[in-house]
């Protein structure tokens, strides 16, 4: 008999494990709390993990494969990945033990050291998932000086035939549409009435609860919101394709209060536990966007592919480049606690305000939300690196360490010193504005420089520039912002300096 091992990231149906049923293979899956504790998660992320992977579990017993499934309460769960797989060897005589490798490095060092232990042959499988191997990355770019996503991103787009009309030559004549790519959303068009997907997680929380994991944010019980089936993710994905993507690419960086997915597709979830695969929705947007050229333009779907082949392959191939090292980066010292306003979202920031309580609403928030608006303000007052990265973790529900972190501590709070992120991405409340509709409701005046009732972002922006010019006096990139320091009035400066160390030092006065 032999055992393999799926974890709850690994919900790939189309898996060639799959392909064929024999009595030999017995599946195992397990909700541990080995999973659930490792960082505190929103509700909704927990629930959505263990109802999908109890989906997945019945879809492939439907097939005729032999599975084990130990919910979080079954008896004979330890709560432990290694114990539970000892367990079952034991129980079921398994001569033979298989795993697909994990995409989190705590995991896969974690069975790689289980593997070395135990007394029987075993096996790591490609998870048949991602367009990359874990080493494409790294072997893209070694030897170069400088890393950057483009170059990965056109090697991708050439290598897998996307969007190109030969072997060399982009489609639309240019490889990256993303200036098309910034517009605000003012009301219109009109944003169609998304179809609501609605899952029964009753007794998965109320189990969560009996056990007494620890969570937060908000739940609907019996109007669950995302996919936790693949048909369920290929019916969001249908969608998507049929009214969102005509408008995507413009308004993929926009903002608004009443808005919470604007025309994002909302299939980060179902990507990251693998339901569906990058190739598949790429394919799907790129037939949609062939058969309705005259409605839709390239630039939409360009938009939408550099987030897959290009931001999604890049994040995990540094990821594996740069792990175990990567996690303790925190190149510009930061160390201030992350405000006690990221859990409650009871906050005077309007922009804050609407990013940090959809959040706990929805489990979700978009790039741009995460990066600009919550990840902004984390970086202008300088909060430890570590208490970002377990927000972020913990909160969004497609949140799993090899694309979290990456986009955490490094594009987001250039903790890396720059491996990821050509600078540092800081603004102050004038670009937040530019993007967003968040501004003009907001208790604060995102015209004022100085004054109570200035925009918090205007000081903290300056004081940053100020107390870390020395980080960032080498990067060609932040030359015009030194400049500006460098002329602005002293007296101004001090008052910039003054307010933001208020801020700092007070967070939940704001």
């Amino acid at each position: 008999m032999i055992l393999r091992l799926l974890l709850g990231d690994q919900l790939n149906s189309n898996h060639s494990w799959f392909q064929e049923k024999d009595d030999k293979y017995l599946y195992f899956m397990a909700e541990m709390r080995q999973e659930t504790d490792y960082v505190v998660h929103h509700i909704q992320k927990i629930a959505g993990f263990f109802l999908a992977m109890r989906n997945f579990s019945e879809s492939i017993k439907e097939q005729g494969h032999k599975v084990i499934y130990w919910t979080l309460d079954e008896e004979e769960n330890t709560q432990s990945l290694t114990e539970n797989l000892q367990k079952i060897f034991k129980e079921q005589d398994i001569t033979q033990f298989e795993y697909q490798y994990p995409d989190e490095y705590r995991l896969d060092q974690q069975l790689k050291e289980f593997c070395k232990k135990i007394n029987i042959p075993s096996e790591a499988y490609d998870t048949e998932h991602f367009y990359t191997q874990r080493e494409d990355l790294a072997s893209f770019f070694k030897g170069k000086k400088q890393i950057v996503m483009e170059y990965f991103y056109r090697d991708m787009r050439k290598k897998h035939h996307i969007l190109m009309v030969n072997d060399k030559d982009p489609e639309g004549g240019k490889w990256n549409y993303d200036k098309s790519n910034r517009k605000k959303w003012k009301g219109t068009p009109a944003i169609p009435e998304r179809e609501l997907i609605k899952n029964d997680v009753s007794e998965i929380v109320k189990m969560i609860q009996e056990r007494n994991v620890k969570t937060f944010g908000n739940i609907e019980v019996d109007a669950f919101p995302w996919p936790t089936s693949r048909k369920e993710s290929l019916q969001l994905l249908d969608y998507f394709c049929d009214h969102l993507l005509v408008n995507f690419g413009d308004f993929q960086d926009a903002m608004d209060p009443n808005e919470k997915f604007l025309f994002h597709s909302k299939l980060s979830f179902s990507l990251n536990i693998k339901m569906i695969t990058p190739m598949e929705v790429i394919d799907q947007v790129i037939d949609t966007w062939k058969n309705n050229k005259e409605s839709i333009d390239i630039s939409q779907v360009e938009g939408f592919v550099r987030q897959i082949l290009g931001w999604r392959e890049f994040m995990r191939g540094m990821y594996w480049k740069e792990m175990p090292e990567y996690a303790s980066k925190n190149e510009l010292n930061c160390k201030n606690p992350l405000p006690d306003f990221y859990w409650t979202g009871d906050t005077q920031m309007n922009c804050l305000k609407h990013a940090i309580s959809q959040s706990l609403d929805n489990a979700y928030a978009h790039h741009i939300q995460r990066l600009m608006i919550t990840g902004n303000y984390a970086l202008l007052t300088q909060t430890d690196p570590d208490e970002v990265d377990d927000w972020y973790l913990g909160i969004y529900i497609d949140a799993l360490q090899w694309v979290e972190i990456t986009n955490t501590r490094g594009m987001s709070q250039w903790a890396d010193g720059g491996l990821i992120a050509t600078k540092p991405y800081v603004s102050s409340g004038s670009y937040i504005n530019k993007m967003s509709n968040y501004c003009k409701d907001c208790h604060y005046k995102v015209s004022k420089k100085t004054g109570e009732d200035a925009c918090p972002f205007n000081a903290l922006y300056w004081n940053f520039i100020d107390e870390k010019q020395d980080y960032f006096k080498d990067n060609q990139r932040m030359s015009m912002m030194l400049s500006l320091l460098h002329k602005m009035d002293k007296d101004l400066l001090q008052e910039y300096k003054e307010r933001a160390q208020h801020i700092i030092e007070n967070p939940n006065e704001y």
